[in-house]
């Protein structure tokens, strides 16, 4: 866990400690994460944004960057539920992020999800930071989209409505591991490691647009 405070890094210690989970590590700010990173790999980090020198974002790029397969997942934890720095975290490959006032069962939740391989965007805030800090797209089927069948768009349009493998899965007709294979395929295709960062880009290509109001 990676937070410049000392009194929330020991009360999410001893929290996560209580539900079974093992800390590997404490970091009170970015370039000591990456460091840590590095030496103990651990399978999730919980990641402050906004810390004294490296921050957030630099660090979950550094890790991400530098990580060898399979790269730990990150969780931004962020005091605002509208933060660019969040956005920007999510494009480099994070996770998801939890507000740091989110109830522990849902924080324990939350470890689990993104261990799992799971993004952790509800439709409401993603909605919410695309509109925030998102550019209009100039063309609603970028080039590189030109690389995937028309069922990995279908798939990752619907990946960027925030639905899961069974409710894709649902909608396609198809089974869970299908649902499973065509992300592995469209990841690849991409250049992407995170099914955060195709949340990212199905906004940002136009394929899914922001509802306003």
């Amino acid at each position: 866990m990676v937070d410049d405070q000392v009194l929330i890094r020991a009360g999410l210690a001893a929290l996560l400690r209580a539900a079974g989970l093992l800390v590997v590590g404490e970091a009170a700010d970015g370039e000591e994460a990456v460091g840590l990173a590095a030496a103990v790999k651990p399978d999730v980090i919980l990641m402050d944004v906004r810390m004294p020198g490296m921050n957030g974002l630099r660090a979950t790029e550094l890790i991400l960057r530098a990580a060898e397969p399979p790269a730990p997942r990150i969780l931004i934890l962020t005091t605002f539920d509208l933060d660019e720095y969040v956005y920007g975290a999510l494009r480099l490959g994070a996770s998801g992020f939890l507000l740091k006032d989110t109830p522990p069962q849902r924080l324990i939740a939350a470890i689990h999800t993104v261990a799992s391989g799971d993004v952790l965007l509800s439709p409401t805030a993603t909605r919410r930071l695309i509109e925030a800090f998102t550019d209009p797209p100039t063309t609603a089927h970028p080039p590189q989209l030109d690389r995937l069948t028309a069922r990995e768009i279908e798939v990752l349009r619907l990946v960027g409505r925030a639905l899961s493998n069974r409710e894709i899965s649902e909608r396609l007709s198809v089974s869970e591991g299908t649902v499973k294979t065509h992300l592995n395929r469209i990841m690849g295709k991409l250049g992407l490691t995170s099914r955060a960062q195709m949340v990212v880009l199905s906004y940002d290509s136009g394929l899914v647009k922001p509802v306003l109001g």
